[in-house]
């Protein structure tokens, strides 16, 4: 299992306890250090099932200098964004969870974080 996080993320930081609580075995990838690739957030969206701008924290300083608000979303300006995320990794939404299975998860709540451990 993979965990994506910003290690001053409230939200990482629970999802790190729950699965240390579970005892799961998982890697700690930085993102903001190690940013993904346009292919890994390509692969990451189509097992989350959600387009680049879905993934995106739009609220971030990032988001408001690039003009993401303004950005159509549509299938046309699909790359524009993934490409944003892979430069700007601080827009990417967190914990991104990944488990051996390939079954990927924002894990915001418990729920989420949990139903991607093994035997679940």
């Amino acid at each position: 299992m993979e965990i994506w996080i910003n290690p001053v993320c409230s939200k990482c930081a629970s999802a790190l306890s729950l699965l240390d609580e579970e005892g799961a075995d998982y890697t700690v990838r930085r993102y903001l250090d190690d940013p993904p690739t346009v292919p890994e957030l390509e692969a990451v969206l189509a097992r989350l099932g959600l387009e680049p701008w879905e993934l995106a924290r739009t609220g971030e300083p990032a988001a408001a200098a690039l003009g993401l608000a303004d950005w159509p979303r549509d299938a046309a300006a699909r790359d524009r964004w993934t490409s944003a995320l892979a430069a700007h990794p601080e827009l990417i939404q967190r914990p991104v969870i990944t488990a051996d299975d390939g079954t990927t998860v924002i894990g915001r709540t418990p729920e989420a974080v949990r139903s991607v451990l093994p035997g679940r």
